[in-house]
């Protein structure tokens, strides 16, 4: 299915016929949103998500089923959602309201550097990490394994860039160190663009589309897209990784790097530079 066009008149009526008790309050769209949802805040407290494209619809039910479970072993606040929308007036999939968090995304620039940040993240995973909820089958992570094929082609791809051997060689070092552990809960895509900061600390986690059950190694992404070399040394004792782990979550890191990068650099110049960041420190760390 081609993406559906969205904008304000369509979300102002999604909002009015689905829910009424907000139908009076100011709609406004909200800048920069992400690659998968188009965002408006809608008055003071609240915001009204809708997908982007196919890859996001089970986004809204699951944060609906899963957050409110998951928020009271958190440190950190997670999206609130109040409703789930449905398809409507030509709009084909769920739909989200949610009470609206407070804050700036997180940057390298403002808190690489801060090793107290880097011991809040690892105590945030900490804590996901030991939830015990029993996942549903929807909810299995993938290996890193299952992501050989498109790594592989993307450093072919982009070899003359980040340097092929080097790529290739901690790849193979990924992979040779596959979880064989017991599953556990990530977030799944842990990285700058789903942290929040207010008052230059961080506040909040957002976007759980990609929560999951499967290898820890995955969240260990944010040590690559937000840390110094210093800051990731604080974030991994903290957290307590052990030398396999780190090694699968560098390939995590490199494989999402890669994939945003080939997929977006060329013609975002913010992605480029973000996916350039992560895939570096991935190599030198």
């Amino acid at each position: 299915m081609t993406s559906p066009a969205i904008d304000a008149a369509l979300a102002r009526r999604l909002v009015d016929a689905q829910f009424p008790r907000w139908a009076g309050l100011p709609l406004r769209p909200f800048t920069p949103a992400g690659s998968d949802h188009v965002i408006y805040r809608l008055g003071e407290d609240l915001s009204v998500r809708l997908p982007r494209h196919a890859g996001a619809i089970s986004q809204a039910r699951k944060e609906s089923e899963w957050l409110a479970r998951l928020a009271p072993h958190l440190p950190l606040a997670v999206p609130v959602l109040l409703e789930v929308g449905e398809p409507a007036f030509g709009y084909p999939w769920p739909w989200a309201v949610s009470r609206w968090l407070d804050g700036e995304v997180a940057t390298a620039e403002s808190l690489g550097g801060s090793h107290e940040a880097a011991v809040v993240l690892a105590e945030f995973l900490a804590a996901l990490h030991r939830f015990d909820g029993v996942p549903t089958d929807d909810l299995a992570g993938e290996p890193l394994a299952h992501r050989d094929a498109a790594t592989r082609a993307a450093i072919s791809k982009v070899g003359d860039v980040f340097g092929a051997a080097a790529m290739t060689e901690l790849w193979d070092e990924a992979l040779a160190v596959g979880w064989d552990g017991p599953p556990v809960w990530f977030h799944g895509d842990f990285h700058t663009g789903n942290l929040l900061t207010f008052d230059d600390r961080v506040s909040a986690v957002i976007d759980f589309g990609e929560l999951g059950v499967g290898d820890p190694a995955r969240d260990l992404i944010i040590a690559f897209t937000l840390m110094s070399a210093e800051t990731r040394g604080t974030f991994r004792d903290a957290l307590g990784v052990d030398d396999a782990t780190w090694t699968r979550g560098r390939g995590w890191a490199l494989a999402t790097g890669l994939n945003a990068y080939t997929c977006y650099a060329a013609t975002d110049s913010r992605v480029a530079a973000q996916t350039t960041r992560q895939i570096v420190a991935a190599l030198t760390d």
